[in-house]
């Protein structure tokens, strides 16, 4: 057994040298001016386009990245593999490539007037290599909103005090919003009395918890997404983002700050201690049934906490829409990201000290939601709240992140769509550009893939298609640092994305031609239906086609940028 403030204590120092160091490298890398006007500045349009302050625009961006992906694909991990290969992932993957991956797709985006990352490969590759990414984050997004739904409906069920706290915040969101925007009232007496009132909901969620079925709550869940997708940012999502942002940093500070207290203060040699084994063995947890190759699953199983392809649209959708100034990107792109990694070292850390039993091994959403939260509170019993408090409210923690995670990926769908189509000519482009109708498309779609009942294949998918995502992404920034004026290392974007690229697809070949086909379809030893798995081998054939060919695109690109920039050096012409 070991002591999990030393798991802790590892992640933070190493998370601070990738902050204090290659952060402030890759700033000065992409010259950000502080003085420089934002796409927030020069387009603002009190839609889309609004500048920010710097805290508030971080409580979006890191309640919009940090959804249950995070908490989920940790404790999966440590269950098949053990806590050691899931802590390394996370401690060594998020300062070097996701942290680094949401960084540079924020500044590239910054570069191109605040457009996403499809607009930006479009630039360098054309139309072709554009509508492919689009369609890609598309289809990404769509999966996304269809997870997060369906974990936050699960969460109400199982927590229906987090439902009455989380709906008596949105409201306090929404009347926060109108004190800053509309009456311009002072911003730093608002924040302590409506921060204070959102702490009040927690209590006011435990006497009065709404109860209904995850079946109840997932169109509920939906119908949420839609509306909060096609408001103004101003009217619930910057002041909703900023509000939680303070329950969020209290349930991962509160449980990082407990975590050490209840090790110090403790008289027990076997408090706070790890419960299951640091590793299991390559092919998984033969005890549990928990069996899958370290690698290349672990890569995909870990994929918000330590890089996230989801980042990039967030971070080139609307963070980079709102950013006040350029330096501030620092902070929120690459800050962020290591803000997710210590939620994820929490969720690791409670499944670690509450441990598991075959009994247990439901896998996924099923295991992680109880031990997070029962982990959490016995995290903050260190610090003399009651379990009967603590566990509810880290629900409560994670349902925060789920919320703004689901809208937020609503509305950037609905920004890839639109970019898709362009300015639209026929009726249908016109219906499809319309944000209600793009939404509402998008809600029903995610609801469909709720409603088959496959959730182990759609998380397979979101895993798979996030972490191809966030290669694409890489490649994105590649590219444009390729083309820049002035000469750019690739070593920073080329190497992740090609590690990405690798790991993704050798994951989706053992999915869905090993798993899939050979074990499930000819040996029939899947009880998934056949027409789900023939459709899980169509899209994951679909998604390796469309990175490979992505890839070649991009890569014929840079390679002509550096032939471009070596003649010009040599004063020549190219024959």
């Amino acid at each position: 057994m070991v002591a999990v403030i030393w798991l802790v204590l590892a992640v933070l120092v190493v998370f601070s040298a990738g902050y204090l160091g290659y952060s402030k490298y890759l700033s000065q890398f992409v010259e950000l001016d502080e003085s420089a006007e934002t796409p927030a500045h020069k387009y603002e349009d009190g839609q889309e386009y609004v500048p920010a302050k710097k805290p508030v625009l971080l409580g979006h961006h890191y309640s919009s990245i940090a959804g249950g992906a995070p908490i989920v694909g940790p404790i999966t991990a440590a269950v098949i593999w053990g806590w050691l290969p899931a802590i390394l992932w996370i401690a060594i993957g998020n300062p070097l490539l996701g942290a680094a991956h949401d960084f540079l797709s924020l500044s590239g985006s910054l570069r191109h007037e605040g457009k996403s990352i499809g607009y930006i490969i479009g630039e360098y590759v054309g139309d072709d290599g554009k509508n492919m990414l689009l369609w890609f984050a598309f289809l990404t997004i769509i999966l996304v909103v269809a997870v997060f739904a369906f974990v936050v409906a699960l969460v109400f069920q199982q927590y229906p005090s987090a439902a009455t706290a989380s709906i008596l915040y949105i409201a306090l969101a929404i009347v926060f919003g109108v004190y800053l925007y509309q009456l311009d009232l002072p911003f730093i007496p608002g924040t302590v009395v409506f921060v204070a009132l959102v702490f009040v909901s927690v209590f006011v969620g435990l006497e009065y918890p709404i109860q209904l079925t995850q079946q109840q709550w997932i169109p509920i869940v939906l119908l949420y997404s839609l509306i909060a997708s096609v408001l103004p940012v101003w009217t619930l999502l910057q002041p909703r983002d900023y509000l939680s942002s303070f329950l969020l940093y209290a349930g991962v500070g509160g449980a990082l700050v407990a975590i050490i207290v209840g090790t110090v203060m403790s008289t027990s040699s076997e408090a706070l201690v790890t419960n299951m084994p640091a590793f299991t063995s390559f092919g998984g947890n033969a005890e549990l049934g928990a069996m899958s190759p370290l690698f290349p699953m672990l890569f995909v199983t870990i994929a918000c906490g330590t890089i996230s392809g989801f980042h990039s649209l967030v971070s080139s959708g609307t963070t980079s829409k709102q950013l006040n100034k350029e330096t501030d990107a620092r902070l929120i792109g690459y800050g962020g990201m290591l803000g997710e990694g210590l939620l994820a070292v929490v969720a690791l850390s409670a499944v670690a000290v509450v441990g598991v039993t075959a009994s247990d091994a439901t896998g996924g959403v099923g295991l992680a939601l109880p031990k997070f939260a029962e982990g959490g509170g016995i995290f903050l019993s260190s610090l003399g709240i009651p379990t009967s408090f603590g566990a509810p409210f880290m629900a409560l923690v994670m349902v925060s992140f789920l919320l703004t995670s689901t809208d937020t990926a609503l509305r950037l769908g609905r920004y890839m769509f639109e970019e898709i189509i362009g300015t639209p000519e026929t009726q249908v482009e016109k219906v499809g550009a319309n944000r209600y109708a793009n939404s509402t498309f998008q809600c029903i779609i995610a609801y469909v893939l709720i409603a088959s009942g496959t959730w182990t294949p759609l998380w397979q998918l979101f895993g798979s298609a996030n972490q191809l995502l966030a290669a694409l992404a890489l490649l994105t920034a590649t590219v444009w640092l390729a083309n820049w004026d002035k000469s750019k290392q690739l070593i920073s974007t080329g190497v992740p994305m090609a590690l990405m690229t690798v790991v993704t697809i050798c994951a989706l070949i053992y999915l869905e031609f090993y798993q899939n086909l050979y074990l499930g379809l000819i040996m029939g030893q899947s009880s998934t239906a056949a027409w789900s798995l023939i459709l899980q081998i169509v899209i994951g054939t679909a998604l390796i086609i469309l990175a490979l060919a992505l890839v070649r695109k991009g890569y014929a690109n840079i390679q002509e940028a550096r032939r471009g920039r070596n003649v010009a050096a040599d004063g020549g012409t190219e024959e």
